[in-house]
């Protein structure tokens, strides 16, 4: 067991990261999570599958389309396809998050299984706080927080789901849209650089404007439009920062 120049070892990091599911972030994702627990009993799904969708499924969006497409009659095919173009958004928080977390010596099997775990309120947290964890601790107190706050909202799912059947649609998604509220005024709180609040303004902008031209696409539209001229419009301004030094 491996101590810091603190004395403190990777269990006692494990368990600050298991620390974290008393806070705001993780608080927001289970008050979400019995949003969607009321969606999936009233689509009738078994309450065994909706607990085995929440630890595998991780990502909420991912969960409600799947069960959208259940409740839709496609696919198996279709709703692979669905799921998992959803869940392309999580590669680049992956990929951020990644580096903050590895050592030399931290092994790639254990890289990939803690990605498993990285969805907005896993990834906002961690990008919080990871800067005060000593490095060579931060794979600890990261898999702490992400699979305790997994496992919490597995045995929440299973014992709220026959309370929860009857609740109003509205108070459902209400409930689901509590974290990417949370999500996006974190990434504004959060933001290191200019280009990433103009691309949150351009997709705040763009996201109703798309849905009411071309609602098919408007996700896609808002979010590729949005992002390329957010990247212009920082290239731009950089090089007239450069011009004018």
């Amino acid at each position: 067991m491996k101590i810091d120049e603190n004395g403190q070892s990777s269990v006692v990091w494990f368990l600050t990261g298991m620390r974290g599911l008393f806070s705001l972030p993780a608080f927001i994702l289970m008050l979400s999570f019995v949003g969607f627990c009321s969606l999936t009993a009233q689509a009738g799904i078994p309450p065994e599958q909706v607990v085995f969708m929440t630890g595998m499924v991780w990502a909420l969006p991912a969960k409600v389309i799947l069960v959208s497409s259940m409740m839709s009659g496609a696919s198996l095919a279709a709703a692979f396809l669905a799921v998992s173009l959803s869940s392309v958004r999580l590669m680049p928080m992956v990929a951020a998050l990644i580096p903050e977390l590895r050592t030399s010596k931290t092994p790639t099997w254990l890289l990939l299984f803690l990605s498993h775990f990285v969805a907005i309120t896993a990834w906002v947290f961690a990008m919080e706080r990871v800067q005060a964890v000593p490095r060579d601790k931060r794979v600890a107190f990261f898999a702490g927080f992400g699979i305790t706050l997994v496992v919490a909202n597995m045995v929440l799912v299973g014992v709220v789901y026959h309370f929860v059947a009857d609740f109003p649609p509205i108070a459902a998604g209400c409930l689901f849209f509590l974290t990417p509220i949370y999500f996006l005024a974190s990434i504004w709180h959060s933001a290191r650089h200019p280009v990433v609040h103009i691309a949150l303004l351009i997709g705040l902008i763009a996201g109703p404007l798309f849905y009411w031209l071309v609602p098919e696409f408007d996700i896609l539209l808002a979010g590729v439009g949005g992002g390329t001229l957010a990247w212009a419009a920082e290239r731009l301004w950089r090089r007239r920062k450069e011009i004018d030094a």
